[in-house]
């Protein structure tokens, strides 16, 4: 707690200084720390809950413009347009990637983002994100990034932030894509709008088989999305029903040592024969939201995510073959009550559970035939939360939001291999505080500052008391961040960020453990610098640039591992960055261009293997208009046909899985 005071009286004296300024009175979006990545049009006035747009910490959000026409495999991918983002490729069929912001890694030992779709929780157990690909492209509205540890709507998962998918409810539209690309990929996609007499109905449906960039890695996927919503009183009211389903099959070509990947990146070894996954994944939501009166604002929703995942996979020829299963039924229930009595405050509160029932079981195989049982697990986790916020203007060009959000986890993890059943650990009531401002100097600045805290609980087995007779508390998040928005002049804006985050006892998951524990890391402090910039000098041209400077160290290491005190955190890049141009050579005809990238990490905690992973790949598109609402592009990936890596060690020796190399990919795109 007393790191979370001196945090709190840093922020308050930075707004001291902000006051001498003076300010002006503008429009409550143009303060707020939030930029878009594209371009947005936003009408009518503020009437429901409060926007992601309006949390006071670095928010991004990714347009429709952005999202619809690209030509990409996985939807994790879309957030590489997104500033101090990292991508992390896996390349092993249905465990693609995933992403991660704030000096965590994506390795899957800790998940640190909370994934929503239209604001339905879809973590699977661990924190992990299967359910990204639950949305057919065309079906994305917008994607919303928020960073940091402020934002109390959210408890469990929410260690640095979280991703919300926004797609399409109401309107009238309809959109059919086809593409064909490198590596035989074929895709096809279609959506549809109607929206009549205060009903709507949304479709969205997509399929995508390709031979893959390396020996060994067929895939065919399918999506589809239906939502249904009534408007009963002219839109201040929605009740709504949402079903999502997708399915996934897919070779894995396996990882490949150090001198393998050099001498051919797309091939895959002979112990790699018979791996391969399949995974179906559903989502089914009821949605409800209404004005209870001029002054408040109601939201409800329940929802069940159903998750089925069957997996073979060899790691090395070193090792045998596993067979691994997970099945999770998730169901939760979450409302909020907005009461606006002033124009001055607004108070959010809502409150949020959800009962997880989950399954998860291995083998040692041999071409898929089993030879023994090494894991068959059962575990509930059960969480119950609620938040309260207040956002106060003492004065126009000033807000501030205080918050405070409380956690409650119950749950039994039962050992069918033995029969043993385990209580979850008592971690008690969580408790979260939270404050963030924005002061808005002029027209052309604003700066922001908060504190908040965030947690984290053991992964896996390691969330119950099954190697210790008393509980183990929480891991503490305690966060901090300043910036400051700028419009220096017409056409400009950016963002510059310098945040920190500070982990009291960080637990990481055993990876490749057959009884699925963790391990304690120690406390650690993750921090680091973000800059993000939009420049559009003329109406056709416009540029922008994103980089984080981060740096992630264990600052004191458990009493198991302690020579990693002062060390880096494994896979974790010191920079990324990306830049890219738009250019409207006319009416008809778009270019764009782009260089994403980042620096190397180390593989372990020792810091002792060598540094891999660095690289930067240049991507370049062409839209042409054919003749109204019909359009072709062109897209390169990796221009240059660069090399490039995802690196882990799994305790003998390093194991690479080689990017894609140069891709083409033709779209064909009809809008009605």
């Amino acid at each position: 707690m007393m790191f979370f005071r001196k945090k709190v009286l840093v922020v308050a004296i930075g707004l001291c200084f902000c006051l001498s300024a003076n300010g002006q009175e503008t429009a409550e979006n143009a303060a707020a720390p939030a930029m878009t990545v594209g371009v947005v049009t936003v009408v009518g006035k503020a009437t429901g809950p409060l926007a992601t747009r309006n949390v006071l910490t670095s928010v991004d959000l990714l347009d429709e413009s952005r999202i619809a026409n690209q030509a990409v495999s996985h939807n994790w991918q879309l957030f590489g347009q997104l500033p101090g983002v990292m991508l992390t490729q896996y390349g092993q069929g249905t465990t693609s990637g995933k992403i991660s912001i704030r000096g965590f890694t994506g390795e899957g030992e800790i998940n640190a983002v909370k994934l929503l779709i239209d604001g339905i929780p879809s973590n699977s157990n661990d924190g992990m994100m299967p359910y990204l690909d639950l949305v057919p492209l065309l079906d994305i509205r917008t994607v919303e990034l928020v960073r940091g540890t402020n934002d109390p709507r959210y408890g469990l998962h929410n260690i640095a932030g979280n991703a919300n998918i926004v797609t399409k409810i109401g309107g009238n539209y309809g959109a059919v894509r086809l593409g064909y690309g490198s590596f035989d990929t074929r895709d096809a996609q279609a959506a549809l709008g109607i929206d009549r007499n205060g009903f709507s109905q949304n479709y969205a449906a997509g399929y995508q088989r390709t031979d893959g960039y390396r020996a060994h890695s067929d895939a065919d996927k399918s999506s589809f999305s239906g939502k249904w919503f009534y408007s009963p009183d002219n839109g201040t009211s929605r009740y709504g029903l949402i079903v999502r389903h997708h399915e996934v099959r897919a070779d894995e070509p396996g990882f490949l040592t150090a001198a393998q990947a050099r001498a051919d990146r797309e091939q895959s070894m002979p112990h790699n024969a018979t791996d391969r996954g399949t995974r179906r994944m559903d989502q089914v939501a009821l949605q409800a939201e209404t004005a209870l009166a001029n002054q408040m604002f109601w939201t409800a929703q329940v929802y069940h995510n159903a998750l089925n995942d069957h997996r073979y996979v060899t790691f090395s020829a070193e090792v045998r073959q596993q067979e691994r299963t997970i099945e999770e039924n998730h169901t939760g229930a979450s409302t909020t009550l907005t009461w606006r009595p002033t124009g001055q405050l607004r108070v959010v509160g809502g409150l949020d559970t959800e009962r997880q029932d989950n399954a998860s079981q291995r083998w040692f195989t041999k071409n898929e035939v089993r030879l023994s049982q090494t894991r068959d697990q059962q575990f509930d986790l059960n969480t119950a939360g609620g938040f309260v916020q207040a956002i106060y203007k003492p004065v126009d060009a000033l807000t501030i939001t205080p918050a405070l959000r409380v956690d409650r986890l119950t749950g039994n993890y039962t050992n069918l291999l033995n029969g043993r059943v385990y209580g979850i650990n008592d971690y008690g009531l969580i408790r979260q505080p939270k404050l963030s401002a924005v002061y808005q100097i002029d027209d052309a600045y604003s700066v922001y500052g908060n504190v908040g805290r965030t947690f984290q609980i053991g992964i896996g087995t390691a969330t119950y008391k099954v190697n210790q007779t008393s509980d183990l508390s929480p891991s503490i998040n305690d966060g901090w961040e300043a910036g400051v928005k700028f419009r220096p002049v017409s056409g400009v804006e950016g963002r510059l960020a310098v945040w920190e985050q500070y982990a009291s006892n960080e637990a990481r998951r055993k990876m490749n453990d057959p009884a699925n524990d963790a391990e304690n890391i120690g406390e650690t402090r993750r921090r680091g610098v973000d800059l993000q910039l939009n420049v559009r000098p003329t109406s056709r041209l416009g540029f922008w640039l994103g980089a984080a400077v981060q740096r992630a160290r264990i600052v004191k290491a458990d009493a198991a591992s302690i020579a990693t005190q002062g060390n880096e955190i494994d896979h974790t890049p010191h920079l990324l960055y990306n830049v890219g141009a738009d250019y409207d050579v006319s009416d008809a005809l778009r270019l764009s261009g782009s260089i994403n990238g980042q620096s190397s990490y180390f593989l372990d905690r020792t810091n002792t293997g060598g540094k891999f992973g660095a690289y930067a790949l240049v991507n370049l598109s062409a839209a042409y208009s054919l003749r109204k609402n019909l359009d072709v592009e062109l897209q390169v990936r990796n221009v240059a046909d660069r090399y490039y890596e995802y690196v882990w060690h799994d305790g003998t020796q390093s194991l690479h899985a080689p990017g894609s190399p140069r891709s083409v990919n033709l779209m064909l795109t009809s809008r009605f």
